[in-house]
């Protein structure tokens, strides 16, 4: 099968979108179809030209300043249409669509393509910390009439599978989650990782938080488990925007930022630490849990989004209310402060993970992708399955 993808972001940016879409791109190779990749760039930030044997076209946009400037929207090109005619595209997927993918729709439906169209991102929630309420009604309509354009619309869980059917998209399916086991696993646990992520203290409890630095990831509720917890270090890993300011709010805590972490290092500080700590109620799935969940580390996460889509309360993880930072501390502490617990939810959280692989839910994503050819035969415009 020939699939061109339109996605809003990808390499070198590295998020849970980009992370899915690697994975998906490394085992369709494996699987023997080919794929075209449309993505924005700027001058300042290049993408590689192929990725796995699949060709990335470029497609120069601008930064969402001063909202959101690590987003590059992407600008209509006429290259756009006859790359895709050259490739020759058996299904046009179009992720996290908005103006990329929008693009992508509208060229799939003047070629009478099969399309799908995933949902990625919790917009209303992203548009509340970006202080740009006034768009979520707007917002939520734009999207529902985009979804519905396609044949088959995916989402990467099944509490906002429901939401999104709560605001009048239709024709939904699951995209399934998957994690890659033998990158991430209890076997990467490194003493000079957990040194260096207690700063030389390593017998303390330590808990982890990895992700983008921003405000909508909650990080600040981390204040309050760090400042109130005794004999406890938390390591933050990763960039962004808020991460000056996040810096400031942690000083003269036993916080440690490490920047960005990648590969082995990355797999390392997982499985090195205690607890994952994730904040974050904005998450259609959270692939970062999932990681945490692979190394054998338990996950502290909102009742919120996806989260509890992964994480079963009590059973590989805890979940805390939104909010309630006295219930975030609690729930931290006591997962913290009782080994036995801990290796008890740790142990179930790696064993769900296993069976959930790439491989998996790539084989299901071609499902959905013949799914969508048949639906575009049925039904022109497509109808309500």
């Amino acid at each position: 099968m020939r699939i061109a993808y339109f996605t809003e972001v990808f390499l070198p940016k590295i998020d849970g979108v980009v992370t899915r879409l690697l994975h998906t791109l490394e085992h369709l190779r494996r699987l023997d179809h080919e794929a075209i990749i449309f993505a924005p760039t700027t001058s300042n930030e290049a993408l590689p030209e192929d990725y796995f044997g699949h060709k990335v076209v470029p497609v120069p946009g601008v930064a969402f300043r001063p909202w959101y400037p690590e987003q590059i929207l992407g600008l209509p090109r006429r290259r756009i249409g006859r790359e895709l005619d050259l490739f020759q595209a058996d299904v046009v997927h179009v992720i996290n669509p908005v103006v990329m993918g929008l693009w992508g729709t509208a060229i799939a439906k003047q070629r009478n393509l099969p399309l799908l169209s995933s949902y990625h991102t919790d917009l209303a929630q992203y548009a509340r910390h970006l202080r740009l309420s006034f768009l979520i009604r707007p917002g939520q309509a734009f999207l529902r009439e985009v979804h519905n354009r396609a044949h088959i619309n995916l989402c990467t869980s099944q509490p906002i599978l429901n939401a999104a059917r709560n605001q009048g998209i239709k024709r939904v399916r699951l995209w399934h989650k998957a994690v890659d086991t033998n990158r991430f696993n209890p076997s990467n646990q490194s003493s000079q990782m957990r040194n260096f992520l207690t700063e030389g203290h390593p017998d303390e409890a330590l808990m982890i938080y990895v992700g983008r630095l921003s405000n909508e990831k909650r990080i600040s509720w981390l204040l309050d488990p760090i400042s109130k917890l005794s004999g406890v270090r938390l390591a933050i890993v990763g960039s962004g925007p808020a991460e000056s300011s996040l810096k400031e709010l942690f000083r003269g805590t036993r916080t440690l930022f490490t920047g960005y972490m990648g590969g082995t290092d990355l797999a390392k500080a997982y499985a090195s630490s205690d607890v994952f700590a994730f904040p974050s109620d904005t998450e259609t799935l959270g692939f970062v849990a999932l990681e945490a969940m692979a190394s054998g580390v338990p996950v502290v996460g909102a009742r919120a989004g996806g989260i509890p889509d992964v994480i079963q309360h009590g059973e590989n993880g805890l979940l805390f209310s939104p909010g309630n930072l006295d219930n975030l501390r609690n729930q931290l502490k006591l997962l913290l402060g009782n080994i036995h617990l801990r290796n008890k939810l740790g142990s179930q959280a790696r064993i769900d993970t296993e069976a959930w692989s790439w491989e998996k839910s790539t084989l299901k994503l071609l499902d959905s992708y013949n799914l969508a050819k048949a639906v575009r035969r049925r039904f022109d415009p497509p109808s309500a399955l």
